[in-house]
């Protein structure tokens, strides 16, 4: 592929952490989405509804579509999807959940090290 043909494509990633509030209603939905979607055989029915009654994350996983968040985009197709769901711990307050410095931290503030060679010079 030459250049002009790959930069055609773009990988966007998305990264959402979920409180489940309602694991019931979250199960419900998926089971619905299960049981009315036409095109999946019965014996994958079956597995996707057990799935979705022993995990909320697999419930969420059934429900989300990437096609959803860009099928309106004009101007793109979605050539290739991926995605999963997981059950997390999860603490807002976490340094590793700082996603880009959103604490109010600039790179100033966080790159201690190069400040000390200046104050040694």
């Amino acid at each position: 592929m030459t250049t002009s043909e790959t930069s055609r494509y773009v990988r966007l990633h998305v990264e959402l952490v979920l409180e489940v509030g309602e694991p019931e209603a979250l199960t419900d939905a998926a089971l619905d989405r299960i049981d009315t979607d036409e095109l999946m055989p019965d014996e994958e029915r079956a597995h996707a509804g057990a799935a979705v009654r022993d995990d909320p994350a697999e419930a969420l996983a059934y429900l989300v579509d990437p096609f959803d968040l860009v099928g309106d985009v004009p101007g793109v197709d979605l050539a290739q999807a991926s995605w999963s769901c997981e059950q997390i711990d999860y603490d807002p307050d976490a340094e590793e959940w700082d996603i880009d410095g959103e604490d109010g931290e600039t790179d100033e503030d966080e790159d201690d090290g190069e400040d000390d060679e200046r104050d040694r010079a």
